[in-house]
């Protein structure tokens, strides 16, 4: 379940640019209630771009934006309370990683979903219902 984050330079703190991927997979595998499941663990990842404040626009010109995108099959964060509980958690994860003045308003956090069977590891395509079995048979 990749996860992005995109930030201008000078933001997020040191330790945010360090902190921010850890902890926002693990807010993740919190509100999927999968804490503890070594197949989902083992799937979530992501990256941090760190981008000049040149290269970071909202409504046509330069603005302090911090993306968090989060990629998931059609069955992640099945419901509206799941999501609001990660679009939460993730903006105070941001909140707290990112130099004293940012505004909340300059937190964008969005959830893109792959259709099913759209999802795979390798060379293997996963349905909703695949990922279901393996995820169920690592928490045994």
């Amino acid at each position: 379940m990749p996860i992005t984050v995109t930030a201008p330079e000078g933001v997020l703190t040191e330790a945010g640019e360090r902190e921010i991927l850890p902890r926002l997979s693990a807010a993740l595998i919190e509100a999927s209630g999968a804490t503890g499941n070594s197949f989902f663990n083992a799937i979530v990842g992501g990256t941090v771009h760190v981008l000049p404040l040149r290269h970071i626009y909202a409504g046509g010109a330069n603005r302090p934006i911090v993306m968090v995108e989060l990629k998931l099959p059609n069955i992640g964060l099945g419901s509206i309370e799941a999501r609001q509980a990660f679009i939460t958690t993730a903006a105070g994860i941001v909140a707290e990683l990112c130099v004293r003045g940012h505004k909340p308003e300059n937190t964008w956090i969005n959830i893109v979903n792959a259709p099913d069977g759209g999802w795979g590891i390798g060379d293997r395509q996963f349905t909703g219902d695949a990922l279901i079995a393996a995820a169920t048979a690592a928490a045994h």
